[in-house]
């Protein structure tokens, strides 16, 4: 029966997630890729700690000359059996990968990473501060070489 309590409750490593709660407006860099042209773009950012404290919910609504240009929904929790972290992806472009990507902190810095049959994705998500965070998006075709596809800052709307 304990282990079936303890099974119940949020690890720190869970609640470690909460630093990324909130709602947050970002400054973003959109670089030139084959899915679209760069420029920048500003996002709104929700998230939550939801489900008994175990995922952190994101939605993202990316604007860029006056329209919504790109719209994601992540869903980030710690995985207690490989003691990594996982997210698993939806965005507007309608791709979703096979797998969630998976990673762990880096000092500030939570690092995940995830494959599909069109190459590899990378999100650094970086601690700033208790009002602001960056991340980036980057691309791979071999895990090796990363090229940036977004990169911004995000500060909290208060």
């Amino acid at each position: 029966m304990a282990d079936h309590l303890a099974a119940q409750t949020p690890l720190e490593e869970h609640r470690k997630l909460a630093v990324f709660a909130g709602e947050w407006v970002g400054e973003e860099t959109v670089f030139p890729s084959r899915w679209n042209a760069g420029g920048p773009a500003t996002s709104k950012v929700s998230a939550r700690i939801d489900l008994n404290g175990f995922y952190l919910i994101q939605d993202t609504r990316q604007t860029r000359d006056g329209k919504e240009s790109f719209a994601t929904h992540g869903v980030f929790t710690y995985d207690r059996d490989d003691r990594l972290y996982k997210l698993f992806w939806h965005d507007s472009l309608g791709y979703y990968p096979p797998s969630p990507a998976s990673g762990g902190w880096t000092g500030k810095s939570l690092i995940l990473v995830r494959g599909s049959l069109r190459g590899n994705a990378r999100h650094v998500y970086e601690v700033i501060d208790d009002n602001s965070y960056s991340m980036k998006i980057q691309y791979s075709p071999d895990a090796e070489g990363w090229s940036d596809v977004i990169t911004g800052v995000y500060r909290r709307i208060h």
